[in-house]
């Protein structure tokens, strides 16, 4: 895909609640479209396929793959279904957006975007924060230095999921971490950046402190994370599968706070000065689901010929599943993949 104007033709893998969640939004987008979905059963794909106005509808994800049509492979399964799924797409040369977490392991992770590189195929975590300009409205507030220089950051990401089975079983990578902590770990790497000539970087992370609650099936049910940068500042992240969370982050300077109503899907950033005075509330543009953001940034990746997001880089993917792994390691939270 190459023309500016031409519209890109998404085939979405899986059809799950995250997968409908792609439809909508691509039913809501101009240059963008639901072009297909690919399912283990015809008869779920044909569903899928009418209920969201689909052209294309596959019994198999290979046909879905073989489709000349398709631009971009969104992949919307569990995440431990992830690789062998885009291994087999990038091998056809087919361009991907994969749900986060982006993989079971770091492992399964590298050999992905290794085969990326290898093949010169375009290749993104689907990490839906990473894409919202609200990211950049927040990097502005701190880079101008409304708040001082930043010294604390906290978020917190919580869901009463029950006894979901991608929640409580390990060979679908269980967990609160690859579903919600992974989040969290984001939005401290998104927001703790040094600037450079080259652009954003984020600052080093020196030690990490960490516990969890597990489920009677081994898998992280809540856990906290504290996280000490090279710069001396502390990022404390909590993540819950177990109860509802204010979902809140805060980033905390010498002379004000910015806090950030939901780090799931931004819609306020307010502005705090000295002594919690409050200055001023800024909100989102009306979204769609805030998921176009994702589809928009892979379109005009392939436009301009490039191999990962502006917004999302490989190496940064791959960071966060290195981040998971030891945390993982340390919790003695496992998968059969690993």
């Amino acid at each position: 895909m190459e023309e500016q104007g031409k519209t890109m033709r998404v085939g979405i893998i899986g059809t799950g609640w995250i997968a409908e969640k792609a439809a909508i939004t691509l039913n809501g987008l101009k240059d963008v479209e639901a072009y297909a979905v690919g399912s283990r059963s015809q008869e779920t794909a044909d569903a899928f396929a009418a209920k969201w106005n689909i052209p294309k509808a596959y019994g198999s994800y290979a046909e879905l793959i073989a489709d000349p049509n398709v631009d971009l492979i969104y992949v919307g399964t569990p995440h431990s279904h992830h690789f062998d799924v885009t291994r087999e797409a990038l091998l056809a040369d087919k361009p991907c957006l994969v749900e986060k977490a982006f993989m079971a392991n770091a492992r399964q992770a590298k050999e992905i975007i290794d085969l990326a590189h290898e093949r010169k195929v375009f290749l993104a975590e689907a990490i839906w924060t990473r894409y919202q300009p609200v990211v950049q409205t927040i990097r502005k507030l701190i880079s101008s230095g409304r708040i001082g220089k930043p010294r604390l950051l906290t978020a917190t990401l919580g869901y009463s999921m029950g006894d979901k089975p991608r929640i409580m079983r390990p060979d679908l990578c269980g967990g609160a971490l690859l579903d919600l902590g992974v989040y969290a770990l984001n939005f401290a790497r998104m927001f703790c950046v040094t600037e450079d000539a080259e652009g954003v970087k984020s600052t080093e992370i020196v030690s990490i402190k960490s516990q969890c609650v597990k489920s009677a099936t081994g898998m992280d049910l809540t856990n906290a994370i504290s996280l000490m940068l090279a710069d001396g500042m502390l990022c404390n992240l909590q993540s819950s599968a177990a109860c509802v969370g204010d979902n809140i982050g805060v980033i905390a300077g010498t002379e004000g706070n910015l806090i950030i109503d939901n780090i799931n899907n931004p819609q306020a950033v307010t502005v705090n000065g000295p002594d919690r005075t409050y200055v001023e509330t800024i909100r989102v543009p009306k979204q769609i689901t805030g998921y176009e953001y994702q589809f928009l940034a892979c379109r005009q990746a392939l436009i301009d010929g490039l191999l990962e997001p502006r917004e999302m880089p490989h190496e940064e993917t791959l960071y966060i599943m290195q981040l998971m792994d030891g945390l993982r390691l340390e919790w003695d939270v496992r998968y059969p993949m690993d």
